[in-house]
């Protein structure tokens, strides 16, 4: 869309949708629309001009249709979990809200695969294929609530992502709505699709290539063996030195995860969780595959974190054990609200040699502001989920807790690391993309986007450090495009 085209009106939309779509479904009422104008990043919001509660993905594509008849921007939200802003609303656009697409088509053990609406809650994939000795591997720490389709727009990980890697991994195909509204199949179920990986390319997009409706997810065989253990320590440093001792044995834990003292506070506060008193970190490391090599690696684990200074070291015996142990971590982000009335959940990743240093200048930079920062991290990977604390109503408090939040992800860049591992980029963190990307690479990203969506209507404003509209006047650079030659313009 050009910008001499402007934006349309929702209400063209909703005219549009009254003969196909219930009037119930169809959200105008300023106190409805309240409800859906954040996502978990509640610092962000803005209220939508039309809500659509899809029931198919039919109706999806005609939502999609017609926005894109009326040039209306519109916006896809699963449950609402996001932490970088990623569903947050268009104020002249249309949410499209897929929660209520939750069919699991079918889960087929014999080779490995499940067919599921991307309304579909994470967890509820792996409910209905364990009895069949399978799970879902990708497991946000929200994954009681979240569903396939936030987790395939973000690349979502979890904890267990260290060795199983992160949604993209275990995302076989896709049907989805087009910007233009039509209804295709990306990628197929044999294991190395021929063509270009296309799916690839649109999980981690975060909406702005088009709405997923299902998704052909692989399963993973549950464990012969699992074995998760809880190991205190006085400092961040002698966890994370255990951390760094494992991964250097060779040992490639199922989940490798590391909580500070404030993290620890909240939890305690929160579940009653029950970790080591007196700890300033705790580790939390689950082993799983065959029995025998899960015994050999617990007792290489058991003298590393011994070596590096442990105090208390735990053994989970049974599931429930196991649960219990997960507990606290799994609970970390909301609990943290005991602690502070505000908070921003941040997401950078460093590389693990670097974590110790990060850690010190973070601590530092917490003083510095007089801003309080808990650290929960995946520690196998380096993906740091700092959480700056601040109390809203404080004058200036919301001001310096951005202001360190984005000190957190300039110095993730500074030594190597990314502005994101698994929440995105959305609205938070696009004003961040020049740091780590020339223009040349924003440029190409853009060429990508628009080859879906030339007219610039799908979740509009995210991910760019500015509004980039397909069909902008071109800049001339220097020296030429590398992709297309000198004094080439390219959009």
């Amino acid at each position: 869309m050009s910008e001499s085209s402007g934006v349309g009106s929702a209400a063209s939309v909703l005219a549009d949708l009254r003969d196909i779509i219930p009037a119930s479904r169809l959200l105008t009422d300023p106190s409805q629309l309240a409800t859906y104008e954040c996502d978990g990043l509640a610092a962000y919001r803005v209220t939508p001009a039309l809500v659509v509660l899809a029931d198919s993905a039919n109706e999806v594509a005609a939502t999609v249709t017609a926005c894109a008849r009326h040039h209306v921007p519109f916006v896809a939200r699963g449950s609402g979990t996001g932490l970088s802003g990623g569903a947050l609303p268009h104020a002249d656009g249309v949410l499209i809200v897929t929660s209520r697409l939750r069919t699991i088509h079918r889960v087929r053990p014999e080779d490995q695969r499940a067919v599921v609406d991307t309304g579909v809650i994470n967890l509820q994939v792996t409910k209905e294929s364990s009895p069949q000795g399978y799970y879902f591997a990708p497991d946000p720490s929200s994954q009681q609530i979240c569903s396939i389709g936030g987790n395939i727009a973000e690349n979502s990980g979890g904890a267990h992502c260290l060795k199983y890697g992160f949604t993209s991994n275990h995302v076989l195909a896709l049907d989805l709505v087009t910007p233009q509204g039509d209804q295709v199949t990306l990628g197929t179920e044999a294991p190395d699709a021929p063509g270009y990986d296309l799916v690839g390319a649109f999980v981690g997009s975060e909406g702005t290539l088009g709405i997923a409706t299902s998704a052909t997810v692989r399963l993973t065989r549950l464990p012969e063996e699992v074995r998760t253990v809880l190991a205190g320590f006085h400092t961040t440093d002698q966890a994370g030195e255990a951390t760094s001792a494992i991964i250097a044995a060779g040992i490639v834990p199922a989940a490798i995860e590391i909580m500070d003292t404030l993290a620890i506070e909240a939890a305690e506060k929160a579940v009653n969780c029950g970790y080591p008193e007196g700890a300033g970190a705790v580790l939390v490391v689950e082993l799983d595959g065959p029995t025998l090599e899960v015994e050999h690696e617990f007792r290489e684990v058991h003298r590393l974190c011994h070596e590096a200074g442990t105090f208390e070291f735990r053994v989970a015996t049974d599931p429930a054990e196991r649960a219990e142990i997960w507990r606290g971590r799994k609970s970390a982000f909301a609990a943290v609200g005991r602690i502070s009335p505000d908070y921003i959940v941040q997401d950078g990743v460093v590389p693990r040699t670097s974590l110790s240093q990060v850690l010190h200048r973070m601590g530092e930079i917490s003083a510095e502001h007089g801003v309080r920062v808990a650290n929960v991290f995946h520690a196998g990977d380096g993906n740091l989920h700092p959480l700056v604390l601040f109390d809203a109503a404080e004058d200036g408090a919301t001001e310096r807790a951005e202001q360190v939040s984005g000190m957190i992800l300039d110095l993730c860049i500074e030594h190597g690391g990314s502005i994101t591992g698994e929440h995105g980029v959305g609205a938070d963190k696009a004003k961040h993309m020049p740091k780590m990307f020339t223009a040349d690479d924003l440029d190409t990203m853009q060429l990508l986007r628009c080859a879906f969506d030339p007219a610039s209507v799908a979740n509009p404003g995210k991910i760019y450090p500015t509004p980039r509209l397909c069909g902008e006047r071109p800049r001339i650079r220097q020296g030429g495009h590398p992709l297309t030659g000198d004094g080439v313009e390219v959009f």
